[in-house]
């Protein structure tokens, strides 16, 4: 059955040629027979229009916007989120102090320098991290680190190492599932950082950040027509629904190019079959990871709490034995008046009575089970 996106790429095959071309070799039948029903019905529509491309997936996302190959899609992406013109001139190793798990959730890391000397950094991220600002924050300075380190080496004798030959660094995050913090935010799903002061003063601060929820992009682009170019990069990467790519292609025909080419894609079997199953395995790895970090996230304010929580307990037991403390020393001094009193009470008793001195402090001596000493010098202040 013709699908919707096949009137507009014949190249689009049948459920039946794809399943035919895949029963003819062992290695991909058995790869196919591996996956859940429904991970190959999501391949089948795929591959046959029912749904559209996923263009983020790895495979895919290289061929359509690598920069060697086709710079001026990157510029024009570039251009169109960053709000300026863009050149790409070189793209640059992206190796950096990343920590290697961090990797497992990037689908593509695309680092070049534009025609101004500064630099972008293009990351999509499948699961967004954690600690998104930190973790950008950190890179943006290893990349800044890198472009002063590689400009002061291309300096010599003619000429002199100037601050001034550092430019600006961008770093663009593509969040196909956004961090939690983003969703407070329910509206917006376009996010620049840029450091400014509180005077007004205009000083030149290097750092950039551009960070786009293609989640919730997707969720308010629902029903609504593409009026922008950067509305329309954000729908060919965020939508999979057949009526608003032919919406795309119909208002942007250039992105037409871009859908040929990775349905060109599918025509390998064994290629398009090899992205999907390291989809599925990075998917796996990365709701893995994601739900270790998040876990992680969770025992760290645990403790937090409970470090919070003992502190408190403490300052209350401190000042519980403090209270029991000056309660006692009370409950001691009263004890000790009463025991006085009592002991003057028996002594004039005594005395009314006659009773001789020495018999006296014998007397309370036994009574109150005080030393002779401590009656002694009762006694004697009694008689001062």
């Amino acid at each position: 059955m013709e699908t919707k996106l096949k009137k507009y790429f014949p190249i689009i095959r049948e459920k039946e040629e794809v399943l035919a071309e895949i029963r003819k070799s062992k290695a991909l039948q058995e790869k196919f027979d591996k996956w859940s029903e429904e991970q190959r019905e999501e391949f089948l529509n795929l591959c046959t229009g029912v749904k559209g491309l996923k263009l983020l997936y790895d495979g895919f996302f290289k061929e359509i916007m690598n920069p060697e190959y086709v710079p001026e899609r990157l510029n024009d992406f570039l251009t169109h989120m960053l709000g300026q013109k863009v050149r790409i001139l070189k793209t640059l190793p992206a190796d950096s102090v990343r920590i290697a798990d961090e990797s497992s959730l990037l689908i593509m890391d695309i680092v070049v320098e534009l025609e101004d000397g500064s630099i972008a950094n293009l990351e999509v991220q499948k699961v967004g991290y954690l600690f998104p600002g930190q973790r950008s924050a950190c890179y943006s300075a290893d990349l800044l680190l890198r472009q002063y380190k590689r400009v002061r080496g291309e300096t010599g004798e003619k000429k002199k190492f100037s601050y001034r030959d550092i430019k600006s660094v961008y770093t663009i995050v593509l969040f196909e599932k956004s961090p939690k913090e983003f969703h407070d935010y329910p509206k917006e799903s376009y996010h620049f950082f840029e450091q400014k002061s509180n005077t007004g003063l205009e000083v030149e601060l290097l750092q950039k950040y551009l960070f786009i929820p293609l989640d919730i992009f997707r969720e308010n682009k629902q029903n609504r027509d593409i009026k922008a170019k950067r509305d329309a990069w954000l729908t060919l990467f965020s939508s999979d629904d057949p009526d608003m790519i032919i919406e795309l292609i119909e208002e942007y025909p250039e992105f037409r190019q871009i859908y040929e080419e990775a349905y060109e894609i599918c025509l390998n079997m064994e290629k398009v079959m090899g992205i999907f199953s390291k989809e599925l395995y990075e998917m796996d790895k990365n709701t893995a990871q994601y739900m270790i970090d998040e876990l992680q996230g969770t025992i760290d304010k645990q403790e937090y709490m409970i470090d919070e929580l003992q502190e408190t307990i403490d300052e209350i037991k401190e000042e519980h034995i403090k209270a029991i403390d000056e309660m006692q020393k009370e409950h001691a001094k009263e004890r000790n008046e009463m025991q006085s009193q009592e002991i003057r009470n028996v002594v004039k008793i005594l005395r009314a009575e006659e009773v001789p001195e020495q018999k006296v402090r014998d007397r309370i001596c036994k009574q109150y089970q005080i030393s002779e000493e401590q009656v002694r010098e009762f006694l004697d202040q009694e008689y001062k």
